[in-house]
């Protein structure tokens, strides 16, 4: 016999706001509706160099109350990729400060990191690791930026309830 269960999920819009932010709980489930961009281990360096030379300017989408997910997109779908590589994490605070709400991976990542998240009230987000979950929440996908790298390009999203638990807010952790 099957155990019955509710799962309450959290609906959350994009752009986000600070007042969002500050709902949600390390251990939330959230379903993610909107925008959201992707970028992974050839784009976020360049996107950190722009934000760090004062260049915002020339990135071709507004960063604030974004989320983006770390991936690629391929003819196979989209799935996070590990969020803890150099190239990757390295970018979440400046991407943070810059006006990014939600990043969305998976693994552990630095107390560096969580304490970064925590100051600029941005959030870190681990889905569910099934491909086919997330590309059927994909409804349309174009690229915005960084074209020349393939699937590693920056690409706009529009999704419908992405999954996820909230892995990292306000100072803590669900690792």
């Amino acid at each position: 016999m099957l155990n019955n269960y509710i799962v309450i999920m959290k609906i959350v819009r994009t752009p986000v706001s600070n007042e969002t932010i500050e709902t949600l709980k390390v251990g939330d489930k959230i379903a993610i509706s909107g925008t959201i961009y992707t970028g992974r281990d050839a784009v976020l360096p360049k996107l950190k160099e722009k934000i760090a030379k004062n260049k915002i300017d020339e990135i071709p989408f507004d960063l604030k109350g974004i989320a983006i997910m770390h991936t690629a997109v391929s003819k196979a779908g989209i799935a996070p990729t590990t969020s803890n590589k150099e190239e990757i994490e390295s970018s979440i605070p400046l991407l943070s400060n810059a006006g990014v709400k939600i990043h969305i991976g998976k693994g552990s990542l630095s107390e560096k990191t969580k304490n970064a998240l925590n100051k600029e009230k941005s959030i870190f987000v681990v889905t569910p690791p099934v491909a086919a979950l997330l590309t059927h929440s994909v409804k349309s996908k174009k690229v915005v930026a960084y074209e020349e790298e393939g699937i590693e390009a920056i690409f706009k999203l529009n999704v419908v309830n992405i999954p996820g638990i909230v892995a990292i807010a306000h100072g803590e952790t669900i690792y």
